[in-house]
């Protein structure tokens, strides 16, 4: 029984510590590997620019004049033109889908995310610590993952990208794909793509983190930080490294990519840090074809929830920093509606992820979910930026965004069709 009543703290939650010590530092175990972390998260310290920013159409549309003429009608919002290059690859639309790991959640829901991705012919990232975890060729495995997107991909649209942080690098994951007999038709037509993973929105400065049981906990103690956190028992905490960065070490990494998977799309995955928009530039400056930057919005598997609430900088203010990208810039981050994708097009990403609403839209409907989350997102899209006078996310720019105290940003339109 409970005899003294914290007013003013939060005694539930220091309750929960005092009773579970080092494990009510986490979600609940019982939610690990079956649970999309962090979705309902708002930072008590930030709000993200891009929840709060407004698309502001001119009166004067002199982009819809041209389209007039060049239809010979008037244009209407079917008439925007959605397809693009994203890092390299042709897309259908300006959105791919982002990394699920190897967490219980995204393994048993990767192969039908990955048909429908192909299906709809937008790129898909196939997430770190999945060959380590499950092995390259068991089921619902990286090599799986590629040959259920290659399937149902069109002709010449598309492409997998294969993410690799340090725990994947000791497995050699990239060496493995790029010569596996099975990833030839992706890397013979160009859609064949590695991604350096600096870190994630959920958690930057981290490495990967899983629960164990105690018997993978002795197997694996040798090679990893294992510990326990219930002061009851139960699972333990294992922990990989986030890997060590420099300038001068990211961009050798990246001259080495190029170097060694010359017919490889290299993308780079930056975390929310506060020089996010200088790694952008070292990364652009020393090759990549992408660089993705994941908002502190951005899902996890497993993750400490004071990372969740205090650790990162929110998507729009990354935009922000990073400013008129030098390369093509990629945007993930409680994306599932145009609303923020087309803020966040408008601010300088040529594309954007889909992650824990990809898994949702596949768990509710694993034959067409993300087929039919992406086609309302589309639909939203083509009305938001034909409103705007323009008729393709290329077109898009700073002043058709009003973001929080700030006037938006008046752009040289032409006057007269040329």
């Amino acid at each position: 029984m409970n005899r003294l009543h914290a007013e003013g703290l939060p005694e539930r939650a220091i309750r929960d510590r005092a009773r579970r010590g080092r494990a009510a530092v986490f979600p609940p175990d019982d939610s690990y590997g079956r649970a999309v972390i962090g979705a309902d998260v708002t930072s008590t310290a930030t709000v993200d620019p891009l929840d709060a920013a407004r698309l502001v159409p001119p009166v004067f549309m002199p982009r819809r004049l041209e389209k007039l003429i060049d239809l010979a009608r008037e244009p209407l919002f079917g008439d925007v033109d959605l397809r693009t290059r994203v890092g390299g690859f042709a897309s259908a639309l300006p959105v791919y889908v982002s990394a699920f790991g190897s967490t219980q959640v995204g393994t048993e829901l990767a192969l039908a995310a990955g048909r429908q991705a192909g299906r709809l012919g937008i790129p898909l990232v196939v997430g770190e610590n999945v060959a380590p975890t499950l092995g390259y060729r068991a089921d619902s495995s990286l090599l799986s993952r590629l040959e259920a997107y290659a399937a149902e991909l069109p002709e010449g649209v598309g492409g997998v990208v294969v993410q690799q942080s340090t725990e994947d690098a000791d497995a050699e994951v990239w060496n493995q794909v790029h010569s596996d007999p099975a990833a030839a038709p992706l890397l013979d037509s160009g859609r064949l793509g590695f991604e350096l993973k600096l870190g994630q929105g959920a958690k930057p400065g981290l490495g990967g983190m899983t629960m164990v049981g105690e018997d993978d906990a002795d197997r694996l103690s040798d090679r990893y930080d294992v510990s326990g956190l219930d002061p009851r028992g139960g699972p333990r905490l294992r922990s990989s490294s986030p890997g060590t960065f420099t300038e001068e070490i990211l961009a050798q990494q990246i001259r080495f990519m190029r170097n060694n998977f010359p017919r490889v799309r290299v993308w780079v995955k930056l975390p929310p840090g506060r020089d996010v928009g200088h790694a952008a530039r070292v990364a652009w400056s020393a090759g990549a074809h992408a660089v993705t930057v994941d908002g502190a919005e951005g899902g996890s598997g497993w993750a400490p929830s004071v990372f969740l609430d205090r650790v990162g900088l929110p998507l729009g203010e990354c935009l922000r920093r990073i400013g008129a990208p030098d390369g093509c810039l990629l945007a993930s981050g409680r994306m599932w509606e145009a609303g923020r994708a087309v803020v966040a097009l408008a601010l300088g990403a040529r594309a954007v992820g889909l992650g824990r609403a990809a898994l949702v839209a596949v768990d509710e409907d694993p034959e067409h979910g993300l087929v039919n989350l992406v086609g309302a997102l589309e639909l939203e899209a083509r009305l938001l930026i034909s409103a705007l006078g323009k008729y393709s996310p290329d077109a898009l720019g700073g002043e058709d965004v009003l973001l929080p105290g700030s006037a938006p940003a008046t752009a040289a339109e032409p006057s007269t069709v040329p």
